[in-house]
């Protein structure tokens, strides 16, 4: 199935559980106008298809003592397959880590690098990022304020 083959009724239920995970079957169904069976499974073909990935809490990070997010510009030394691949596989082994994304940039990776606070970032980048393979080169960008979080 692909994105065009998603109707107006798909959509809105995607929309309704992303603002929502937790929404009861029947709720769901109130809020895109179907009855409940139908939504049920309309729900489990959007999973089954790849659409909703899966279902998870919103974690306060903050409280979590995980608030400070530094954004990180990786360049590697060799950007051949071979070479990318062991960086995304040692990426995964990296909690702190919680984003990566591969970039058409001046730079090969942007991560997002959640830790308690700067010293914790700096040891992560120090002994963890920097020893990731292949890194050439690191750049930091420290988030000060988060205005939106979806």
């Amino acid at each position: 199935m692909t994105e065009v083959q998603l109707d107006r009724l798909d959509k809105n239920i995607l929309s309704a559980l992303e603002r929502d995970g937790r929404l009861s079957m029947a709720e769901l169904a109130n809020r895109v106008g179907l009855s409940k069976t139908p939504v049920q499974a309309r729900v489990r073909r959007l999973e089954k298809d790849g659409y909703i990935r899966g279902y998870a809490a919103v974690i306060d990070r903050e409280r979590m003592g995980e608030g400070h997010v530094a954004f990180v510009q990786v360049k590697l030394s060799d950007t051949r397959l071979a070479a990318l691949s062991e960086f995304n596989r040692a990426v995964a082994g990296v909690p702190e880590i919680e984003q990566c994304h591969m970039m058409a940039a001046s730079f090969d990776y942007l991560l997002k690098v959640r830790t308690r606070d700067i010293a914790s970032y700096r040891r992560v980048l120090g002994e963890r990022i920097s020893a990731l393979p292949h890194v050439a080169q690191t750049s930091t960008f420290v988030a000060m304020e988060t205005v939106k979080d979806r």
